[in-house]
């Protein structure tokens, strides 16, 4: 139940007071990010960052460029996954693939990816009959998926490899591993209550059915194909190193990755970046940046322009067909009073 209602604005005083939780979390998170990457950064050799940016082989970062379009791509599966599941068949794959991709690049990029990438969905879903609970619902979904993926590759990369999620957390690596064994039986437990029978999760005005057990395992099979991908890409632009590196790096990205989404801060700029650097500083700094700021360009910006020419597209295609659709209805329109007109003529003794 919320709170007393406010005096002034007559509004619960129960959800502002979690809105200012949730604001004064994210700004914890974005100051304490600044404060460790300016620790960092302070004696860094930005020329020797800028000549490894340059040194890089152009065959590493086709490579990160063929992981990101791979990671994008499974992210057509977010939303399709979630159309399917409440019954809503008759959008096609091209469609959610357009809503997934646009509001994942843009939303990232602007923060609060909830709100941002929620609002990009109903501008496209609602050309298809879906209204905001539709959209909540599908948003709701995807998210589900998102976190089952992060629970999967985050809960086995603390458990195996603590030591990249310890160095952020600065908590000592059996107290990581622990953790992340629990998330792990957390997750099976989650995998067998949604098994036994269907659940609905929500309330009278606002529910969702949550997906059964295979249903639940397809969504983590979605949720670690887009971080297997997407870690495989930042692996790409890190200097040469050998398989068990590739573990410890995903598990530093999926880390980083998480911090930023809690940040909301746009891009996660900043945040990601001090992570990484703290979950990994057995790297040169010098190598680690050059490599975020390939990444980083790969990963958001280029996306991020894509999606805004995509949805400047879609726009002018939306204008265009009100346009003509307008032009039609007043022909219409013209030729019913005509005919009215011809009739009433018709009709009358001087004809």
């Amino acid at each position: 139940m919320s709170g007393p209602p406010d005096k002034a604005t007559g509004a619960p005083r129960g959800r502002y007071s979690w809105n200012w939780i949730g604001f004064a979390l994210s700004a914890t998170i974005v100051g304490i990010s600044i404060y460790v990457l300016a620790g960092i950064l302070h004696d860094i050799d930005f020329a020797r960052v800028v000549t490894n940016v340059c040194a890089m082989p152009a065959s590493r970062i086709g490579w990160a460029t063929f992981f990101v379009a791979g990671a994008y791509a499974t992210l057509t599966c977010y939303d399709l996954f979630a159309l399917r599941t409440i019954g809503a068949n008759h959008v096609p794959y091209r469609i959610a693939a357009l809503a997934s991709l646009t509001s994942y690049a843009i939303g990232h990029n602007i923060g609060a990816t909830a709100v941002s990438g929620g609002a990009i969905r109903y501008r496209i879903y609602s050309q298809f009959g879906l209204g905001v609970i539709d959209v909540a619902k599908i948003c709701f979904l995807t998210g589900l998926t998102f976190w089952l993926g992060n629970l999967v590759v985050l809960g086995g990369g603390m458990a195996y490899w603590p030591d990249a999620p310890g160095h952020i957390l600065q908590l000592w690596p059996a107290t990581v591993r622990c953790i992340g064994v629990t998330g792990l039986i957390l997750l099976c437990v989650y995998v067998a209550y949604v098994s036994y029978r269907p659940r609905v999760l929500g309330v009278k005005n606002w529910s969702v059915v949550l997906p059964g057990g295979s249903s639940t395992l397809m969504q983590i099979g979605i949720g670690v194909a887009d971080l297997g991908c997407s870690s495989l890409a930042m692996y790409a632009v890190m200097p040469a190193a050998g398989t068990e590196k590739f573990f410890t790096t995903a598990v530093a990205f999926v880390s980083a990755t998480l911090l930023g989404f809690a940040s909301h801060a746009p891009g996660s700029l900043g945040v990601f970046e001090a992570a990484m650097l703290v979950a990994l500083p057995e790297i040169p700094k010098e190598e680690l940046v050059a490599g975020l700021l390939v990444f980083r360009m790969i990963y958001f910006l280029v996306p991020f322009c894509l999606a805004l020419i995509t949805m400047a597209c879609w726009e002018s295609v939306l204008f265009l067909r009100r346009g003509e659709a307008a032009i039609g209805n007043r022909k219409m329109e013209t030729s019913e009073k005509r005919a009215v007109i011809a009739a009433h003529e018709d009709k009358s003794p001087h004809a």
